[in-house]
Protein backbone atom coordinates (compact mmCIF):
# COMPACT_ATOMS: atom_id res chain seq x y z
CA UNK A 1 0.00 0.00 0.00
CA UNK A 2 1.49 3.74 -0.62
CA UNK A 3 0.52 6.64 0.60
CA UNK A 4 -0.77 9.77 -0.97
CA UNK A 5 1.35 13.03 -0.73
CA UNK A 6 -0.38 15.61 0.73
CA UNK A 7 -0.04 19.49 2.37
CA UNK A 8 -2.58 20.65 4.69
CA UNK A 9 -3.70 23.42 5.64
CA UNK A 10 -3.45 23.61 9.35
CA UNK A 11 -3.73 27.39 10.14
CA UNK A 12 -5.60 28.45 12.90
CA UNK A 13 -7.35 24.59 13.16
CA UNK A 14 -7.40 23.02 16.43
CA UNK A 15 -4.67 20.50 16.54
CA UNK A 16 -3.68 17.74 19.64
CA UNK A 17 -0.94 16.26 20.91
CA UNK A 18 -1.16 13.34 22.98
CA UNK A 19 2.17 13.71 25.38
CA UNK A 20 4.62 15.69 26.36
CA UNK A 21 8.47 14.53 26.32
CA UNK A 22 10.74 15.19 23.50
CA UNK A 23 8.65 13.65 20.47
CA UNK A 24 5.83 15.54 21.63
CA UNK A 25 7.94 18.55 21.59
CA UNK A 26 8.89 18.46 17.96
CA UNK A 27 5.19 17.44 16.80
CA UNK A 28 4.10 20.57 18.88
CA UNK A 29 6.95 22.75 17.21
CA UNK A 30 5.95 21.50 14.02
CA UNK A 31 2.28 22.60 14.16
CA UNK A 32 3.11 26.05 15.18
CA UNK A 33 5.48 26.85 12.58
CA UNK A 34 2.06 26.20 10.21
CA UNK A 35 0.05 28.07 12.39
CA UNK A 36 -1.69 25.26 14.31
CA UNK A 37 -3.78 25.86 17.11
CA UNK A 38 -2.04 23.37 19.38
CA UNK A 39 -3.61 21.77 22.31
CA UNK A 40 -1.22 19.10 24.60
CA UNK A 41 -2.78 16.53 27.08
CA UNK A 42 0.38 15.87 29.33
CA UNK A 43 0.81 15.21 32.68
CA UNK A 44 4.16 16.48 32.33
CA UNK A 45 6.02 18.40 29.84
CA UNK A 46 9.24 18.99 28.74
CA UNK A 47 10.90 22.26 29.74
CA UNK A 48 10.11 23.77 26.13
CA UNK A 49 6.88 23.36 26.12
CA UNK A 50 6.76 24.59 29.39
CA UNK A 51 7.69 27.90 28.40
CA UNK A 52 5.30 27.74 25.52
CA UNK A 53 2.32 27.02 27.73
CA UNK A 54 3.48 29.93 30.05
CA UNK A 55 3.50 32.32 27.11
CA UNK A 56 0.19 31.46 25.90
CA UNK A 57 1.77 29.85 22.95
CA UNK A 58 0.01 26.35 23.87
CA UNK A 59 -2.68 25.27 25.80
CA UNK A 60 -1.74 22.63 28.32
CA UNK A 61 -4.48 19.61 29.94
CA UNK A 62 -2.19 18.47 32.98
CA UNK A 63 -3.90 15.23 33.02
CA UNK A 64 -4.62 11.77 31.66
CA UNK A 65 -6.06 11.58 27.87
CA UNK A 66 -10.16 11.11 27.01
CA UNK A 67 -11.42 10.37 24.21
CA UNK A 68 -13.26 13.60 23.88
CA UNK A 69 -10.18 15.91 23.47
CA UNK A 70 -10.39 15.15 20.29
CA UNK A 71 -13.45 16.39 19.38
CA UNK A 72 -13.56 19.52 17.53
CA UNK A 73 -9.55 18.62 16.55
CA UNK A 74 -8.15 19.14 12.34
CA UNK A 75 -5.23 16.55 13.45
CA UNK A 76 -4.14 14.43 16.34
CA UNK A 77 -1.03 12.95 17.27
CA UNK A 78 0.07 10.55 19.59
CA UNK A 79 3.48 10.75 21.06
CA UNK A 80 2.83 9.53 25.01
CA UNK A 81 5.02 6.54 24.28
CA UNK A 82 2.11 4.44 26.03
CA UNK A 83 0.69 1.45 23.50
CA UNK A 84 -2.77 1.70 25.74
CA UNK A 85 -2.87 6.02 25.48
CA UNK A 86 -1.79 5.26 21.93
CA UNK A 87 -4.52 2.67 21.36
CA UNK A 88 -7.26 5.14 22.98
CA UNK A 89 -6.33 8.08 20.82
CA UNK A 90 -6.44 6.04 17.63
CA UNK A 91 -10.11 4.63 18.25
CA UNK A 92 -11.36 8.03 19.31
CA UNK A 93 -10.04 9.68 16.17
CA UNK A 94 -11.77 6.55 14.24
CA UNK A 95 -14.64 7.41 16.53
CA UNK A 96 -15.33 10.68 15.14
CA UNK A 97 -13.45 10.57 11.84
CA UNK A 98 -10.61 12.76 12.51
CA UNK A 99 -7.00 12.14 10.97
CA UNK A 100 -4.63 10.65 13.51
CA UNK A 101 -0.90 9.81 13.70
CA UNK A 102 0.47 7.65 16.29
CA UNK A 103 4.77 8.33 16.33
CA UNK A 104 6.44 5.03 14.97
CA UNK A 105 3.42 3.18 14.87
CA UNK A 106 2.38 3.62 10.96
CA UNK A 107 -0.50 0.53 10.77
CA UNK A 108 -2.27 2.88 13.43
CA UNK A 109 -2.06 6.36 11.51
CA UNK A 110 -4.36 7.45 8.82
CA UNK A 111 -1.22 9.51 7.58
CA UNK A 112 3.05 8.98 8.12
CA UNK A 113 4.81 12.65 8.49
CA UNK A 114 7.49 12.91 5.92
CA UNK A 115 11.46 13.73 6.48
CA UNK A 116 10.99 17.80 5.85
CA UNK A 117 13.15 20.59 4.41
CA UNK A 118 11.72 23.76 4.76
CA UNK A 119 12.91 27.29 3.20
CA UNK A 120 10.33 29.49 3.65
CA UNK A 121 7.59 29.05 1.40
CA UNK A 122 9.53 25.95 -0.04
CA UNK A 123 8.51 22.72 1.41
CA UNK A 124 10.31 18.96 0.66
CA UNK A 125 8.65 16.43 2.03
CA UNK A 126 10.73 13.00 1.78
CA UNK A 127 8.80 9.61 2.70
CA UNK A 128 10.20 5.90 2.39
CA UNK A 129 6.21 4.55 3.37
CA UNK A 130 7.42 4.35 7.01
CA UNK A 131 9.83 1.49 5.95
CA UNK A 132 13.24 3.43 6.87
CA UNK A 133 12.93 6.87 8.45
CA UNK A 134 16.66 7.13 8.67
CA UNK A 135 16.84 7.19 5.34
CA UNK A 136 14.41 9.70 4.83
CA UNK A 137 16.55 11.77 7.29
CA UNK A 138 19.79 10.91 5.16
CA UNK A 139 18.25 12.25 2.06
CA UNK A 140 17.22 15.42 3.94
CA UNK A 141 20.18 16.10 5.00
CA UNK A 142 21.44 16.16 1.79
CA UNK A 143 18.64 18.35 0.33
CA UNK A 144 19.36 20.62 2.85
CA UNK A 145 22.80 21.45 1.49
CA UNK A 146 21.70 21.42 -2.13
CA UNK A 147 18.67 23.86 -1.07
CA UNK A 148 19.80 26.61 1.65
CA UNK A 149 18.37 29.29 3.33
CA UNK A 150 18.43 31.58 1.04
CA UNK A 151 16.47 29.79 -1.66
CA UNK A 152 13.36 31.22 1.02
CA UNK A 153 14.25 34.77 -0.20
CA UNK A 154 14.40 33.53 -3.73
CA UNK A 155 11.06 32.31 -3.36
CA UNK A 156 9.42 35.27 -2.04
CA UNK A 157 10.98 37.51 -4.41
CA UNK A 158 9.71 34.60 -7.59
CA UNK A 159 6.27 35.24 -5.62
CA UNK A 160 6.20 39.17 -5.88
CA UNK A 161 7.67 39.00 -9.25
CA UNK A 162 4.89 35.94 -10.36
CA UNK A 163 2.23 38.59 -9.09
CA UNK A 164 3.48 41.41 -10.96
CA UNK A 165 3.31 39.59 -13.80
CA UNK A 166 -0.12 38.53 -13.38
CA UNK A 167 -0.95 41.71 -13.13
CA UNK A 168 0.11 43.36 -15.85
CA UNK A 169 0.19 40.27 -18.73
CA UNK A 170 -3.07 39.67 -19.95
CA UNK A 171 -1.96 36.67 -21.86
CA UNK A 172 -1.98 33.57 -20.03
CA UNK A 173 0.67 31.48 -22.76
CA UNK A 174 3.08 34.93 -22.27
CA UNK A 175 2.10 35.15 -18.22
CA UNK A 176 3.72 31.38 -18.40
CA UNK A 177 6.33 32.41 -20.57
CA UNK A 178 7.77 35.36 -18.05
CA UNK A 179 7.34 33.03 -15.21
CA UNK A 180 9.42 30.27 -16.64
CA UNK A 181 12.24 32.42 -17.84
CA UNK A 182 12.11 34.05 -13.94
CA UNK A 183 12.74 30.92 -12.82
CA UNK A 184 15.37 29.33 -15.60
CA UNK A 185 17.71 32.34 -14.98
CA UNK A 186 17.20 32.04 -11.13
CA UNK A 187 18.39 28.22 -11.37
CA UNK A 188 21.37 28.91 -13.84
CA UNK A 189 22.67 31.70 -11.58
CA UNK A 190 23.28 28.93 -8.74
CA UNK A 191 21.95 30.62 -5.79
CA UNK A 192 19.57 33.13 -7.92
CA UNK A 193 20.98 36.27 -6.23
CA UNK A 194 22.86 38.16 -9.11
CA UNK A 195 20.17 37.30 -11.61
CA UNK A 196 17.69 39.66 -9.45
CA UNK A 197 18.63 42.93 -10.74
CA UNK A 198 18.52 42.34 -14.66
CA UNK A 199 15.44 39.87 -13.88
CA UNK A 200 13.79 42.95 -12.30
CA UNK A 201 13.14 45.15 -14.88
CA UNK A 202 10.98 42.29 -16.30
CA UNK A 203 7.81 44.54 -17.01
CA UNK A 204 9.05 47.15 -15.17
Amino acid sequence: MGYYPIFLDLDGKRCLVVGGGEEATRKVQGLLDVGATVVVVSSTLTATLSVLTRRGVIQHEARPFRAEDVVGCALVIGAADEPAVHAAVAGACREHGILVNIVDTPDACDFIAPAVVRRGALQIAISTGGNSPTLAKRIRAQLEQMYGPEYAEILAWLGLRREHIRQHVVDPALRKAYCEQLVDQVLASGSGVNVRPSVGNLLA
